[in-house]
């Protein structure tokens, strides 16, 4: 396979094409990252890239199991992947955008909790609480008891009390409200967190790489205040900085507005190394099969004539060109030019005047069988046959004087 003649043959639709599965594919990643389908997710992935492999190299045996034994990866995907699906749909949900917005809730619960947050980490007190934003946090969490009440201090000392049957969990506040308590959440596979760090950051972390939930985290151990969001944790001075977060990133309902070049320019340097693999994998992929693609490309040609009757030329057309559009796989039409490609028409049997041909595939020299012709422009050609003007007759010389007579 040539493939300096595919990237050359390639167009709008194969970049397009490319950046909507490199886009796709991110994302997919991102929302699988640090969930126990993962690493079943890079297995299938495995397998596919063996697959691939079997039938580029004509492994029939291996080519003809794995061919069985899709339809049962797709029932896998389904299964191991159904509370990832399930959010990956709810997160497309088009109703989000449109549906009814709620009214602006009080924000003056903040200050107290900001206190108790503090508070508590003087006092040793370990807790986690997760607020959520736009993504559903409750698929995510295992657990948990529904409740609804105000996230006052005097209820977060009750639930997190030591010798409270609630304390061992996280609570989920949504809408300003504590809708949920004693939930478990899933913990970060990542290998390089710091040793000091215990269950609860990584349970945070591990939250914050599937959604884009702000989890509090209150160390027991050092007594520190610290935040975790968009696979990073950010720790909080004071009771200040803390109520600061709450108002202007925690509890905001949208983000701050940005012109397109900002828009732009943040979604190509974010995480700009992930996508730069995600999308040479996909380029990769894409020109592996490429070449198995149906593939058109029209070319133009001189027609040429052979067998015209001595005697006789083609006054017109002369020269004339035909339009070939050729369909096949991509490694046979991208190699197609005008240099392993001819057309001609045979007019042995043609006399004086005027007459029509038809323009056919037989009237073409391919280099494979394997290509067929769509579409032939004009498909008949009208040839005027002159006679051969005559060669100019050669300048007489001037009479020589006749020799004198002898005698």
């Amino acid at each position: 396979m040539n493939l300096l003649a595919i990237l050359s043959n390639i167009g709008y639709p194969d970049i397009l094409d490319i950046l909507l599965i490199s886009i796709v594919s991110y994302q997919l990643f991102i929302w699988f990252w640090g969930t126990k389908a993962f690493k079943a997710l890079i297995g299938i992935v495995v397998l596919s890239g063996v697959f691939v492999l079997a039938k580029a190299w004509g492994l029939f045996l291996t080519t003809w199991v794995f061919q069985i034994l899709w339809q049962v990866f797709v029932i896998l995907l389904i299964i191991l992947f159904q509370k990832e699906i399930r959010q990956m749909l709810e997160r497309f949900n088009p109703l989000k955008s449109i549906g009814l917005k709620h009214d602006k809730l009080s924000n003056t619960w903040i200050p107290g909790f900001s206190s108790w947050a503090f508070d508590a980490a003087k006092k040793r007190i370990g807790a986690v609480v997760i607020f959520e934003k736009t993504d559903p946090v409750s698929g995510l969490v295992t657990r948990g008891i529904p409740m609804e009440c105000d996230p006052q201090p005097e209820i977060l000392n009750s639930i997190f009390y030591k010798e409270s049957p609630l304390h061992d969990g996280a609570i989920l506040i949504a809408n300003n409200k504590v809708i949920k308590v004693s939930c478990y959440l899933p913990l970060s596979t990542r290998e390089d967190l710091p040793q000091e760090w215990g269950t609860r950051h990584r349970a945070a972390l591990g939250l914050a790489e599937q959604c884009n939930a702000w989890i509090l985290v209150i160390s027991e151990e050092r007594g520190e205040v610290s935040f975790a969001f968009d696979n990073q944790v950010k720790k909080v001075k004071d009771e200040q900085e803390l109520s600061f977060l709450l108002e202007t990133q925690v509890l905001v309902e949208k983000e701050p507005e940005k012109n397109l070049r900002q828009i732009l320019f943040s979604w190509f340097t974010r995480r700009y190394k992930i996508k730069a693999a995600v999308f040479g994998l996909v380029f990769v992929l894409w020109l592996a099969f490429a070449g198995q693609q149906n593939f058109e490309k029209r070319i133009d040609l001189p027609l040429n004539y052979r067998n015209v009757p001595e005697g006789l030329v083609v006054s017109s057309p002369a020269p004339a060109n035909i339009s070939v559009t050729c369909r096949g796989l991509r490694k046979d039409i991208s190699l197609l030019s005008k240099d392993n490609m001819m057309s001609s028409l045979d007019l042995g049997s043609a006399k004086r005047g005027k007459s029509f041909h038809t323009i056919t595939k037989a009237n073409l020299t391919l280099p494979n069988d394997r290509i067929d012709i769509v579409n032939i422009l004009p498909p008949r050609i009208e040839v005027l046959i002159e006679k051969a003007p005559k060669p100019e007759t050669q300048e007489k010389q001037p009479n020589q004087e006749k020799p004198a007579a002898k005698g």
